[in-house]
C-alpha cells in the first residue's frame, strides 16, 4: 500500500537565509549564494516557518517518496557551503616519474606534466566556483576549495581521470592524483 503522505523537515540556522520559490531554493550565508532547481522533482517544497524547510511528497511510491529525502540533503549541502565551504585535497602518487602539477589561469585550472614519463601535458579546467591551489605544507598535495560540494568534487574528479593509467595493468601502475582529505573549508 503507498504511503499518504511523505515528510521531511529541515532547521535553517540563524546565519543563513533560505528563500523557496517554485522549487527553486536560494540559500545565502557569509561565504556566499547557492542556487539550485528541484523543479524535475514532483514534491512540495514550502517554508512555513522563517528557519523551517518542509518538503512533502504525496500519494507516493517508494521510490518516488526516496525523493524527499535526498532533497533535503542537497539542501542541507547547500547550508553547509554557504557557512563552512568544501575543502578537498588531493595528493600526487608516483612510483618513478615524478607527477609535475602547475596551477594556471589564477587558480581556475591546473597543468599536469610528466605523468609516467608522457610529453603530453593534461590541462584540467575547474568547474565556475572552485579555486585550485598547491599546498605549500605538503610536497604534491592540490587543495580545492569552493562553496558548491557538486562542482568542487566534480572538478576532483576530473583531475583523478585525467590522470588515469590506459594499456597498462592498474594494479601495478597505481600513479595518478587522488582525493587524500575531505573536510569544512574553515578547517583548512
Amino acid at each position: 500500500m503507498r504511503p499518504i503522505k511523505a515528510r521531511e523537515q529541515l532547521a535553517i540556522p540563524d546565519d543563513v537565509k533560505v528563500s523557496v520559490k517554485s522549487r527553486v531554493v536560494q540559500v545565502t550565508g557569509k561565504r556566499g549564494k547557492l542556487v539550485r532547481s528541484f523543479r524535475h522533482a514532483r514534491v512540495d517544497i514550502s517554508m512555513p516557518k522563517k528557519n523551517l524547510v518542509v518538503v512533502e511528497k504525496w500519494f507516493g511510491t517508494n521510490k518516488e517518496n526516496a525523493v524527499v529525502r535526498t532533497i533535503c540533503s542537497h539542501i542541507n549541502n547547500m547550508i553547509k557551503g554557504v557557512t563552512k565551504g568544501y575543502c578537498y585535497k588531493m595528493r600526487s602518487v608516483y612510483a618513478h616519474f615524478p607527477i609535475n602539477t602547475v596551477v594556471t589561469e589564477n587558480g581556475q585550472a591546473i597543468e599536469i606534466r610528466n605523468f609516467l614519463g608522457e610529453k603530453y601535458v593534461r590541462r584540467v579546467k575547474m568547474q565556475p566556483g572552485v579555486k585550485i591551489t598547491a599546498s605549500t605544507k605538503q610536497k604534491d598535495e592540490l587543495i580545492l576549495e569552493g562553496n558548491d560540494i557538486e562542482l568542487v568534487s566534480r572538478s576532483a574528479a576530473l583531475i583523478q581521470m585525467s590522470t588515469s593509467v590506459k594499456n597498462k595493468d592498474i594494479r601495478k601502475f597505481l600513479d595518478g592524483i587522488y582525493v587524500s582529505e575531505k573536510i569544512s573549508a574553515d578547517e583548512a
